[in-house]
């Protein structure tokens, strides 16, 4: 957030960018330096109480993957395909708002508020969701965002304005906050997965959907235009309102 602010600032005030790039290099090299000092100390894994093995239980999980059963792989699936439309939607605000705001006529440090208003929905959004889905349960919030998401960007698609665009990315941010986070919790959790094979599998996949949606994007606003190219964040929205019944939905 702090990082957009910094960039929509610059651009506004018309600083060169290597002089901009200068400065935060400097600056979070010190930020950074200063962290450092407050990090826990011993071996990574020294918090970790060690676990009785039991030798003589039959393991619950397998790491032969060809024992994990049709339910597991469908499963595991279903969670990339999840994590990789957040990782969609995460991008069209960072690689698209901006250009988005210039064609509506947009100044450089109003263009550049696409990505910090879209970042500050996701954070409060991340911030408020253990306990938003401790209360309504995985599948009702990941709908329900998914659903605020997909209406709030279409209309800000239909009604096209600075103002509606900012909103539009805003609700987007905010309602597929704890989506991958979700989806990288359950493919963890999977029966008979090793713990970290499911895990292991979406988030490449999820990398997966951050390089191929610059190009999806950008190939449909070449034939079209950028206005219709976003309109794969109100299609991964829906999507992920059907898909979304993958995840438990017992509120603890």
């Amino acid at each position: 957030m702090i990082g957009g602010l910094m960039g929509s600032a610059a651009a506004g005030l018309g600083i060169p960018l290597a002089v901009h790039l200068g400065i935060s290099a400097v600056t979070w090299s010190m930020v950074a330096l200063v962290a450092y000092r407050f990090l826990l100390p011993g071996p990574e894994d020294a918090e970790r109480a060690a676990e009785p093995q039991d030798h003589t239980a039959a393991p619950a999980r397998t790491n032969n993957w060809r024992t994990w059963g049709r339910p597991a792989v469908r499963m595991l699936a279903a969670l990339s395909a999840l994590a990789a439309f957040g990782a969609l939607v995460e991008d069209s605000g960072a690689s698209w708002g901006a250009l988005y705001l210039t064609g509506l006529h947009a100044g450089a440090a109003v263009a550049g508020l696409a990505v910090v208003v879209f970042q500050i929905a996701m954070t409060a959004g991340r911030l408020a969701g253990d306990r938003v889905v401790d209360r309504f349960g995985q599948r009702t919030v990941a709908r329900a965002g998914a659903a605020l998401a997909a209406a709030g960007m279409g209309a800000a698609l239909a009604v096209p304005s600075v103002g509606t665009a900012l909103a539009g990315f805003a609700f987007a941010g905010l309602g597929f906050a704890t989506l991958v986070p979700a989806a990288m919790h359950a493919a963890d959790e999977l029966p008979g997965i090793p713990h970290g094979t499911g895990l292991t599998i979406v988030s490449w996949l999820l990398r997966v959907g951050f390089l191929l949606s610059p190009p999806l994007v950008g190939f449909v606003a070449d034939l079209t235009s950028l206005r219709v190219g976003l309109l794969t964040v109100v299609v991964a929205g829906v999507a992920t309102v059907f898909l979304a019944r993958v995840f438990a939905n017992r509120p603890a």
